[in-house]
């Protein structure tokens, strides 16, 4: 592990922290000394909370430059460790999400990426709301560990190729501390601190380039798909002019991912299709992301080589055995991969009936997450227990048509007190019409 803060080569006169936010307020540009400056003062408390979150909002409205939320991205990454991974001669290529309802592509795109050749260090931080992380979807899994220190998180990618672990509160410190003001100040969707706050955690982990799944839509924080795009072509620069290898796709999340939302029941949907299996979307979206990765990372040369070598491993069962190895590496039952009927089932599953005759027009994903949690699939309980069982499957997608009474998803529960409130957000999410809408495309932008 090395930790590379610096200091200024030349003088730098300190300027007052009101200077700053005036100078933001009125649209000027941050040089990299004011960033390191403000970064430091961040975190020793030396700028007073008030005036930071000042700063938060006067960013938010005015926005930075691209040199900016680059200098931005750096301070942030060398505000704690780093991680050395360069004795490790394998590509080192990691994939980020901004997080989608039932997207469990992390659990497939680890291991299928590490069966082509590529070392893969997976840090995941807090999601926003109502989405399920992937370590919380792994918790399923008995005995696994999401906590790793980083020297055995380095000495694991070095040893099987992949990791998936908490982040390291070791790394990008100052990204915590401002994540943590922007949620109190309503500067989440700030793009230059989402891309300086994604970039300096995945930078920090050691990664040579990143894939990146920016998702828009009523089951995402980011609701314009024009924000979407900008956010997309935010990282990608930056990430280059940090001399890292990086692509975007941008991806529809206006309706859940795949026909499960859950974790137990996530888990099982990514064994499927880590055998090549599986619902349509999430296999076009494994697929794509995937390309990208093996691309990156030089694996493969054209789109027609980076297309065979994602599906081979899928179809060959290669994919699925680093799947294994990774599970076992991280103290979990690997038994339950081999058998997943072994996951514990809900106790109680009932269908959601289509109210009348129609074609499923629209599906607000957010709302089937919510419901999701109260049934108690949810970590941010008091008592932090989550409920693996529960959670819906079966998810009827936009342009399917439905007779009255059948079902819309198929709902996991256990507690009939949780399943009455969530009820209420699983019918609200569905609109039913009589005419046949056109489902919106999956892949929306590639940003390279």
């Amino acid at each position: 592990m090395t930790s590379k803060r610096h200091i200024p080569a030349r003088r730098f006169i300190k300027p007052t922290f009101t200077f700053l936010i005036e100078k933001k307020r009125d649209g000027g540009e941050f040089t990299q000394e004011e960033i390191r400056y403000i970064i430091d003062s961040a975190l020793d408390g030396e700028m007073p909370q008030h005036q930071l979150a000042a700063l938060a909002m006067a960013i938010y409205f005015s926005g930075m430059s691209a040199q900016e939320t680059a200098d931005l991205t750096e301070e942030m990454m060398l505000s704690g460790e780093v991680i050395d991974l360069s004795h490790i001669a394998k590509p080192k290529i990691d994939k980020y999400s901004t997080g989608g309802v039932g997207d469990k592509t992390s659990l497939v795109l680890v291991p299928l990426a590490m069966a082509a050749g590529v070392v893969v260090p997976m840090m995941c931080g807090v999601e926003h709301d109502f989405i399920i992380n992937t370590l919380e979807k792994l918790a399923a899994v008995p005995g696994f560990k999401g906590h790793l220190s980083n020297e055995h998180f380095a000495s694991q990618l070095a040893r099987i190729g992949g990791a998936i672990i908490e982040q390291s509160k070791e790394l990008a410190p100052a990204d915590a501390k401002f994540y943590e003001l922007r949620k109190e100040t309503g500067t989440i969707p700030s793009l230059p601190l989402i891309t300086g706050s994604v970039l300096s955690r995945k930078l920090a982990e050691g990664s040579e380039g990143l894939v990146i799944d920016v998702k828009w839509g009523n089951g995402s924080f980011i609701k314009d798909l024009e924000q979407a795009k900008q956010l997309a072509r935010s990282m990608t620069r930056v990430g280059r002019s940090m001399k890292r290898r990086c692509v975007a796709l941008v991806t529809d999340m206006n309706q859940p991912l795949g026909d499960s939302v859950g974790t137990a029941l996530e888990i099982k949907e990514a064994i499927q299709l880590l055998k090549g299996e599986g619902p349509e979307d999430m296999k076009e979206l494994v697929l794509k992301l995937g390309m990208e990765i093996v691309r990156l990372a030089g694996v493969a040369g054209s789109t027609l080589s980076a297309k065979q070598t994602v599906l081979r491993h899928l179809s060959d069962g290669s994919a699925l055995e680093k799947f294994k190895d990774l599970i076992k590496a991280q103290g979990g039952d690997v038994s339950f991969i081999d058998h997943p009927e072994k996951f514990v089932p809900a106790r109680h599953i009932r269908k959601l009936p289509a109210p009348k005759r129609g074609y499923v027009h629209t599906i607000n994903a957010a709302m089937i997450a919510r419901g999701v949690h109260i049934l108690g699939a949810g970590a941010e309980k008091p008592d932090g227990k989550v409920d693996h069982a529960v959670g819906v499957s079966e998810i009827r997608k936009v342009g399917t048509q439905v007779k009255q009474g059948e079902p819309l998803m198929m709902i996991h529960y256990n507690d009939e007190a949780k399943l009455e409130q969530a009820l209420e957000y699983f019918k609200n999410a569905y609109r039913l019409a009589p005419k046949r809408p056109t489902p919106p495309p999956l892949i929306v932008e590639r940003v390279a």
